[in-house]
């Protein structure tokens, strides 16, 4: 299943023609579900019983063509948004730092920083602002003390994103700022949808990368990640409660601006494309000035 946050109402993405086209969820269920994300989020396990007992061509039926501006986040108000930090081993050395061999650094963005996949960023004056594509993962159910190899089944979905970072802020001490530093507006784009893991051959191994004006600048798998997102689950189920529509981001690989000799940092005018194997991609125009598309 995919799902999808269109104009603020929960859609299924199905394929139309070889599209990808929208069903409003609310309507295909008799306003049995939805039509607000966190709704689905807390009723998730009936939503997929629901959707397991459909024939996907009836669903498709009455489906529309998908504008992405219009696309938001798959979960647009988390309780709690988690990022993990140097879950890459290859990252944490291009960070000057050691490989965890514990929990990874956790902090958090800011829910005002989310948008969809596709958006104009403003670049903050005088900010150093960097790139880092990132798997998200969208919490389906209350998860407490969960043991890792049930982990999977707490997850209602996948999704892309980029933990956008504006360098001077976050660093500028006399500690690290991370959450403001990775919180301006437009610097948490996700989607474009929610895939459900049984949708990817294997979503504990997935290709994430990312471009700008069509350079290659990130690529990696998530099985190269430290903690994967089971383990993240369960790490973090272990000291909090995670609630459905929560959002992790589970960290990225080598390849930012500030790992290279020397640091390199987005302009005004540039492009950031942004994607993961099985879900889909993001566009972001970096400006100095916010503009209409």
């Amino acid at each position: 299943m995919r799902i999808a946050n269109l104009d603020q109402r929960a859609v299924l993405v199905v394929d139309a023609a070889g599209a990808d086209a929208a069903v409003d969820l609310a309507t295909a269920s008799d306003g049995r579900f939805g039509p607000d994300l966190p709704g689905v989020y807390r009723d998730w396990a009936h939503v997929q019983a629901w959707w397991t007992g459909l024939d996907p061509a009836a669903v498709a039926t009455g489906a529309v063509p998908i504008d992405r501006a219009r696309l938001g986040a798959p979960s647009p108000a988390p309780a709690q948004v988690f990022a993990i930090g140097l879950n890459y081993g290859t990252h944490a050395a291009e960070s000057g730092f050691e490989a965890p061999t514990r929990l990874p650094p956790v902090f958090t963005k800011y829910v005002s920083s989310f948008t969809g996949p596709d958006t104009d960023v403003a670049l903050p004056p005088g900010g150093n602002v960097d790139w880092e594509v990132e798997l998200v993962a969208v919490i389906g159910a209350e998860a407490s003390r969960v043991d890792e190899a049930a982990a999977w089944s707490y997850v209602a979905g996948l999704t892309a994103g980029q933990d956008i970072s504006e360098r001077v802020s976050q660093l500028a001490g006399p500690a690290p700022q991370f959450g403001l530093g990775k919180s301006f507006p437009g610097f948490s784009p996700q989607g474009p949808y929610l895939v459900t893991p049984d949708e990817l051959a294997d979503p504990d191994d997935l290709e994430l990368g990312c471009a700008i004006d069509g350079e290659d600048v990130q690529k990696g798998r998530t099985s190269d990640l430290i903690y994967s997102v089971p383990k993240l689950v369960a790490a973090l189920s272990a000291i909090v409660t995670l609630h459905p529509g929560d959002v992790i981001f589970t960290g990225t690989p080598a390849g930012v601006g500030l790992g290279r000799k020397p640091p390199r940092y987005l302009q005004d005018g540039e492009r950031l494309d942004s994607w993961i194997e099985g879900i889909g991609e993001l566009h972001q125009r970096f400006t100095t000035t916010t503009r209409a598309e």
